[in-house]
């Protein structure tokens, strides 16, 4: 299991050394390996498939061990990322100014007004 997150991971996140890799995954581009070298998940199921094939015995455990090994990477490497971290509103903002991040409510492509209807329509509903 820790091999099989621990091959992903250096494939999909680190350069390597001398930069190695991260010159692979630039020189690969964006073509199916080259995606395939930038998805973790994806790497980890490709990986987990040879160590499944030199652990298991027949047929039916390998197969079970193939997708039990790339889920526990997959795991593995959920609990160790980095968190996301929202940040709060700054006090003196006030919905009725449109902010870089949100879109005004008078540039919204709606059919009619009731796809977006204003807060004090939405009190009055209910």
């Amino acid at each position: 299991m820790l091999a099989t997150w621990r091959v992903s991971h250096l494939l999909a996140r680190e350069d390597g050394p001398f930069h190695l890799l991260a010159r692979l995954r630039a020189r690969l581009g964006y073509g199916f390996f080259g995606t395939l070298m930038d998805c973790f998940t994806c790497l980890s199921v490709w990986i987990a498939a040879p160590v499944a094939y030199l652990l298991s015995t027949d047929l039916r455990e390998w197969a079970l061990l193939w997708l039990a090994l790339s889920g526990a990477a997959c795991l593995i490497e959920r609990v160790f990322e980095k968190p996301v971290v929202f940040q709060p509103l700054p006090e003196n903002f006030k919905p009725g100014n449109p902010h870089e991040l949100l879109r005004p409510t008078e540039n919204c492509v709606a059919s009619n007004d009731q796809a977006h209807p204003k807060p004090d329509e939405l009190s009055r509903r209910a």
